[in-house]
């Protein structure tokens, strides 16, 4: 922490621009304000990112058990490259309650990844997967570009609905990455360990 604020403070200063020194004489009260207030706490963008997903899986799975989601998802699965299957193989009511139940069912992984790294993998990979699903969505949407403004790329509320899910699958990516960097870490920790005793 000390080593951030104090080349912040050297850019600032070493600056030549009566501009960037002003800049950084009102960014250096600030960035010490979120220091104090706990931005660089190790994992916090960690924790908070998969506590989000959690929540977000957590009511988007309780919406599936309804009829008002079931006829609102009818465009979307009907259209969706990776998911137009679910109507015909299990009817308007048993699409969304799959996906209820695979929403939980990562929801709840992903929340037991906070204590097992392995189960967190398995919850970011079917969090990944559901959303590279819905994402697929957005160029075979119909009336998904508002013609009266052009087209694309004027969302109508169709994709507007779906772009979120770029964000999610990002966040679902990021999880997936950190949990596997866990848990690889501590293997590579040890076998370089083995080696050391081994070599001696």
């Amino acid at each position: 922490m000390d080593q951030f604020t104090n080349h912040f403070d050297v850019v600032t200063r070493d600056s030549s621009s009566g501009e960037c020194t002003a800049a950084g004489g009102l960014m250096n009260p600030l960035v010490a304000v979120l220091i104090k207030v706990g931005i660089l706490k190790e994992d916090l963008d960690y924790h908070l990112i998969r506590a989000s997903m959690v929540i977000i899986f957590l009511f988007f799975g309780y919406q599936k058990w309804f009829e008002y989601e079931a006829q609102v998802l009818i465009p979307y699965i009907s259209n969706g490259p990776l998911i137009f299957w679910l109507h015909p193989v299990l009817g308007i009511r048993g699409a969304t309650w799959f996906l209820g139940v695979s929403e939980w069912s990562f929801g709840t992984l992903l929340f037991l990844g906070f204590w097992n790294k392995k189960l967190g993998i398995l919850g970011a990979l079917g969090s990944s997967v559901t959303f590279i699903c819905t994402v697929s969505i957005i160029p075979f949407m119909p009336d998904g570009w508002a013609a009266s403004a052009g087209g694309f790329p004027a969302m109508t509320e169709r994709v507007a609905f779906l772009m979120k899910d770029i964000v999610l699958l990002s966040a679902s990516v990021y999880l997936l990455r950190q949990d596997v960097i866990r848990i690889s870490s501590p293997a590579k920790q040890n076998g370089e360990s083995s080696a050391v005793v081994l070599s001696h």
